[in-house]
């Protein structure tokens, strides 16, 4: 059985025999993880606690590179289809990740200081792609999975995007999703800044995503051609963007690769992922 009637199975078994007191649905853990980074760790990043702007976190709802340098996730990636969503409650608890080798600083809420610093603290993964349990969507209040993020750029243009992959989910696709950010300095409702707390968090330049769309089914890695659609934006980290379309900021994959030196979907076969990456999205946005 593959990795994916596995989790359909998992669910279905939880949906039968749940009551209203059952928060956490069974789910195999491992097989989760692994969607979540199926199509490769683009800075091939580790578990060695010396690899500090590299760390890999792998948890069942994502996978991600951590810098410690920079407070923040390099990237984050996961999988979301009908089997993520559900009614779960916002649960709004952001917190430190304290599964973050000893000695390193846990970033925490209170480091964004809005009222002084103006940012957002913008999702990566977003909440509502995890929705399915309290637990699900608890996991994406980790700091871990935050950004500084202007405020109109993350309530306007960046959630459309959000909400935009999950109408692609409801018509019928599944997704693959890799988020990240590079470079230092933005811009929010108190100006610009690089970094927040004292310098223990780098707010990044760029905002970049990419969604590789599939219609439902299985064997993914298989059903992967040289016509399957890829969405890439890569937009400045500023308020004076966010209320522009998300669609103006389509780019190439290759193009985000060129800006951040990783190596997304690396386990597809060379002659599609060159020609995959190559594209710019050009689907009518309605």
């Amino acid at each position: 059985m593959n990795t994916k009637k596995l989790l359909g199975f998992a669910i279905t078994i939880f949906l039968l025999n749940s009551c209203d007191s059952v928060k956490q649905a069974f789910v195999p853990d491992i097989e989760r993880e692994e969607l979540n980074i199926l199509f490769g760790n683009p800075s091939n990043a580790t578990t060695d606690v010396s690899n500090e702007d590299n760390y890999l976190i792998t948890l069942p709802q994502y996978s991600l590179s951590y810098s410690r340098s920079r407070g923040l996730a390099n990237w984050v990636s996961w999988h979301v289809n009908e089997d993520w969503l559900g009614n779960a409650d916002r649960q709004d608890n952001f917190r430190p990740y304290d599964e973050l080798p000893e000695g390193w600083y846990r970033v925490g809420p209170a480091d964004y200081e809005f009222a002084i610093n103006g940012f957002d603290r913008g999702h990566i993964c977003p909440s509502a792609d995890r929705s399915l349990t309290d637990v699900d969507n608890s996991a994406t209040f980790f700091m871990i999975n935050i950004f500084p993020q202007a405020p109109i750029h993350n309530q306007s243009l960046w959630v459309k995007l959000e909400e935009y992959c999950r109408k692609l989910v409801n018509e019928g696709n599944e997704l693959y999703i890799i988020s990240g950010n590079y470079g230092v300095g933005g811009t929010g409702n108190k100006g610009y800044r690089e970094k927040l707390s004292g310098g223990k968090l780098t707010v990044p330049r760029h905002l970049w995503k990419v969604i590789l769309v599939l219609p439902n089914g299985d064997d993914d890695m298989e059903r992967i051609d040289e016509d399957t659609r890829i969405i890439a934006i890569d937009v400045e980290n500023k308020n004076s963007l966010g209320e522009m379309p998300w669609s103006k900021f389509r780019v190439s994959v290759n193009e985000i690769e060129a800006a951040t030196g990783y190596d997304l979907f690396s386990e597809l076969p060379n002659v599609i992922e060159a020609v995959i990456e190559a594209k710019v999205d050009e689907v009518v946005i309605k």
